[in-house]
C-alpha cells in the first residue's frame, strides 16, 4: 500500500469523500486539505473569488509540512487536495512519503449538480469553471504515479476501483 493516498481533482468531484473512505478502509489518517487554507483564503473564495497560484503556494507549504511531520512519525495518510496543476501536486512527491495520486475525472454539468446540492461549504459553484480552467489533467508520461477515476460510479464502487488501483501500483 503507498503510503499516501491524495485524491485530486476540482471542488466537486468527490474528493473528500473518497479520501475519507480510503482512510477508514486502509486505516490510515485522513487528511483535508480544506482546512490547511487561511482564513483569508476561504473569505477569498467564498465572496466568489478564485486563489491565484501566489495565494496557494503558503497553502501548499503548509500541507507538505504536515505531510512531512507525518512521514517523520511513520504514519500514512488519505489526502482530499485540489492539485489542480502539476507544480501544486509536485512538493507533495517529496515529503518522506510515497504518494499516489487519484484523479477524480468528470463532466462539469454533473460536478456542478453535486456543488449545488452541498451545503455549508465555503467554496461557491460559481467558482467551478475556475476550477476547470485552472485544471492541468495529469499527463501519465509525467506522472506516472496517478490513476484517472471516473466519478460516475456511486461512492462504493468508486471506492473499489481506488482501492485496486492503489494495490496495483505497489506490485
Amino acid at each position: 500500500m503507498a503510503d499516501l493516498i491524495i485524491v485530486i481533482g476540482v471542488a466537486g468531484s468527490g474528493k473528500t469523500t473518497l479520501a475519507q473512505a480510503i482512510a477508514k478502509h486502509c486505516n490510515l489518517t485522513f487528511l483535508d486539505a480544506d482546512d490547511f487554507h487561511s482564513a483569508e483564503a476561504k473569505a477569498h473564495m467564498a465572496s466568489g473569488q478564485p486563489l491565484t497560484d501566489t495565494m496557494r503556494v503558503p497553502w501548499i507549504e503548509r500541507i507538505a509540512s504536515s505531510l512531512t511531520s507525518l512521514a517523520q512519525r511513520n504514519e500514512s495518510a488519505a489526502l482530499a487536495f485540489s492539485g489542480l496543476k502539476q507544480r501544486h501536486r509536485e512538493p507533495l512527491r517529496h515529503c518522506g512519503l510515497t504518494p499516489h495520486f487519484l484523479f477524480l475525472s468528470g463532466d462539469q454539468r454533473l460536478i456542478a449538480e453535486r456543488m449545488s446540492a452541498r451545503e455549508g461549504h465555503f467554496m461557491p459553484p460559481a467558482l467551478l469553471d475556475s476550477q476547470f480552467k485552472s485544471l492541468e489533467e495529469p499527463d501519465p508520461s509525467r506522472e506516472p504515479d496517478v490513476t484517472v477515476l471516473d466519478i460516475t460510479p456511486p461512492p462504493e464502487e468508486l471506492l473499489q476501483q481506488a482501492i485496486a488501483a492503489i494495490k496495483g501500483s505497489n506490485r
